[in-house]
């Protein structure tokens, strides 16, 4: 699971072993709401030759199935996606012109979201430009350069993608987590296709075996189809959907093999290969064990089907990559957190039956990210914990890490949002003093600990199962209950990773402020909450606001016109982290659907409106950006004989070169598949 929660946070600066160069650009742009930032790899020089050679292997197998993220979020994204690059480099009009500049603005927000629709709202991008400038871009495209189905014209190309831009009917949103409607026909995901809710719901139960206590996640690797009358599955591997980009990574991946650390990850390794060329699921969950057990590799990498957070059901794995090497001296502070694993576990306020006996296997570390795709990038998470299945967390354990590099570059785009929110100059100074710290230990232990806290009664299902499109929400809500509620322990003073507590009531009045008003600046005024990270923050401000209000925990105050929160009494907040921590984890460990529904639906999904218009004309006069996106680092092999010898980093000079370049190399699916 990713830990996007802190992104519009106080951000925080992690005790990197190296030494950061003041001289490096990390902003490359900014366009409309976005910074687009770049990332060091620091310490990648002074790796082994065969290090290095690893690393580019698996660089080039994340980055070989990024088109299969693109396809997944909606079927027609690569259409508009290759017609727009190819009109992109065959204008020859006025850059400056408003027109292409807002054509220009769209496609750069379908790279950074992988298609037609926002990354956090999951809504579709309304066009600034107009039909007729669409219509003259795309005439002035050779037609060889355009993805013409044999027989088709350019002007019916041209309607076809005019139609599902411009008409708001089409393709509105992309994960519809509304329970007034058909979650599966109203959202226009590539996962499912002629399906209902109710049918694709009852077509998983049907496989699913009575007590059985290592299932396989159905459904992760396939496509549902109805057809005909008859419901199959498109299965995601080699000779299957997806064919094209799967054959590439296998191709990479078996490099990856010869030039492996270790046995342990030889292992892994050869096991995802089998994964990708059988589509079998008990392969990938062996795999997922051995890459569990491989602790001793530099060397790491996430690849597969993994997160669900796009499908409103929870069923659907995106094809995300994270390639990485360790952070030896920053694991340090991670590693002492993980080592307590079962103290935390023992003396959390959840219900007795609820707890683990006996935690296994927690991996924890800070790393450097060398490359990203899919759905990891360009709008990067800064933890992961995996894998996503309970059974093999409980029974083998997990990994948890810090993404080291990424947190240091989202540091240098520092902004003053967090102020403007700050009743006092005493809490804005506090804030300062302790935000590296603070946001530090709260990813830690949202990760680290969160995630692999708590255990699902005997004879319950799973939670994507049992709490269907409350899931994630829920899940990330837990996981940040469990730092929050240890954030103003004595504990972590004790473990050395902790100064005071004054590190917990600044990582409170974040997250609270956060929660009840920053982050409403990246929704529209009237729209409800849809993705799951921003619904699980609202969830934990308004429910502790609301059942704080007796003993004043938490104050609305006014001043100079303007709306302000603050925490009185934080011994009482953390109590009230720790009752709906108990709660959330009752509603995961007995499969409660109703009480985990009630819970999002009465705190997270709705917004008021009257803050909401506040924090919009707030933040307007900042001109902070609400979003950062990435550039990967690039790396070159230098080759002798038609071997590697080296590899050398270099660095996108744009958004715009860096997704050009990738289109030219890694466009390997078919537009439709």
């Amino acid at each position: 699971m990713k830990n996007k929660l802190l992104l519009v946070l106080l951000i925080p600066v992690f005790l990197i072993s190296c030494s950061w160069s003041d001289d490096f650009t990390y902003v490359a742009e900014r366009f409309e709401d976005t910074n687009v930032l770049r990332y060091k790899i620091p310490g990648f020089d002074s790796l082994e030759n065969k290090q290095k050679e690893l690393l580019y292997y698996l660089y080039e197998a994340a980055q070989s199935g990024r088109e299969m993220y693109w396809d997944q979020n909606y079927k027609h994204n690569l259409l508009i996606k290759r017609t727009f690059e190819a009109a992109l480099t065959s204008y020859s009009g006025d850059k400056p012109d408003k027109d292409f500049v807002n054509f220009h603005n769209y496609l750069k927000n379908m790279w950074i979201s992988h298609g037609i629709h926002h990354h956090s709202s999951k809504m579709k991008y309304k066009p600034k430009f107009s039909k007729e400038f669409l219509s003259s871009l795309i005439n002035n495209v050779p037609n060889d350069k355009l993805p013409l189905r044999k027989g088709q014209t350019k002007k019916e190309l041209t309607a076809k993608i005019t139609h599902i831009l411009f008409d708001p009917k089409v393709a509105s949103i992309n994960v519809n987590l509304d329970p007034k409607y058909d979650i599966i026909k109203t959202s226009s995901n590539n996962y499912y296709e002629g399906m209902t809710k109710a049918e694709v719901v009852a077509y998983y139960a049907a496989k699913k075996k009575s007590n059985e206590k290592t299932p396989v996640s159905h459904g992760l690797n396939t496509k549902l189809v109805k057809k005909n009358g008859k419901i199959f599955e498109r299965v995601w591997r080699f000779g299957g959907m997806y064919h094209e980009s799967i054959a590439e990574i296998i191709k990479w991946l078996e490099k990856a093999v010869t030039v492996a650390e270790n046995d342990k990850q030889k292992v892994a390794l050869e096991k995802l290969v089998n994964f990708y060329k059988t589509g079998d699921l008990k392969t990938f969950d062996e795999y997922s064990i051995a890459w569990v057990n491989d602790s001793d590799s530099a060397i790491d990498v996430v690849n597969g089907f993994i997160e669900t957070y796009g499908d409103p059901l929870g069923i659907k794995g995106a094809f995300e990559s994270v390639v990485s090497f360790r952070d030896e001296e920053a694991s340090k502070r991670i590693q002492a957190i993980g080592n307590e694993a079962q103290w935390f576990e023992d003396n959390s306020p959840i219900k007795a039956e609820h707890k683990k006996k006996n935690v296994k296997g927690i991996s924890a570390k800070v790393i450097t990210v060398v490359t990203e795709s899919g759905d990891a990038g360009p709008m990067s998470a800064i933890g992961i914990n995996l894998p996503n299945s309970n059974w093999i967390r409980e029974n083998h354990g997990s990994k948890s890490v810090t993404l080291g590099n990424i947190v240091h570059s989202y540091n240098q785009a520092k902004s003053k949002l967090m102020s403007e929110f700050m009743y006092t100059d005493e809490m804005d100074k506090l804030a300062e003093k302790y935000k590296a710290i603070s946001n530090d230990l709260m990813v830690d232990m949202h990760e680290v600990i969160g995630h692999a806290s708590g255990k699902i009664n005997a004879g319950v299902g799973t939670p994507k199962v049992t709490l269907k499109n409350y899931a994630a929400a829920l899940e990330e809500g837990r996981a940040d209950l469990v730092a929050l509620y240890y954030l103003f322990d004595p504990k972590l003073i004790d473990v050395g990773v902790m100064e005071n507590l004054d590190v917990g009531k600044a990582a409170y009045d974040g997250f609270i402020i956060n929660a009840l008003q920053a982050q409403l600046r990246r929704l529209k005024l009237g729209d409800d909450i849809q993705e799951s990270h921003m619904r699980n923050r609202q969830l934990i401000g308004n429910w502790a606001f609301e059942k704080g209000k007796a003993d004043n925990v938490i104050e609305k105050k006014m001043k100079d016109g303007k709306s302000y929160f603050v925490i009185n009494d934080y011994k009482k907040l953390r109590k009230l982290f720790g009752d709906l921590l108990k709660e959330i984890q009752r509603i995961k460990s007995e499969g409660d659907f109703a009480a985990g529904k009630h819970l999002i639906e009465t705190y997270a999904v709705k917004v008021d409106q009257k803050m909401h218009k506040e924090v919009l004309d707030r933040v307007a006069k900042l001109d902070i950006p609400s979003y950062s996106a990435f550039l990967n680092p690039i790396l070159v092999p230098e080759m002798k004989d038609g071997a590697v010898v080296d590899v050398k980093v270099e660095y996108a000079k744009s958004l715009t070169d860096q997704m050009l370049d990738y289109a030219k190399k890694y466009s390997f699916l078919p537009t439709e598949n």
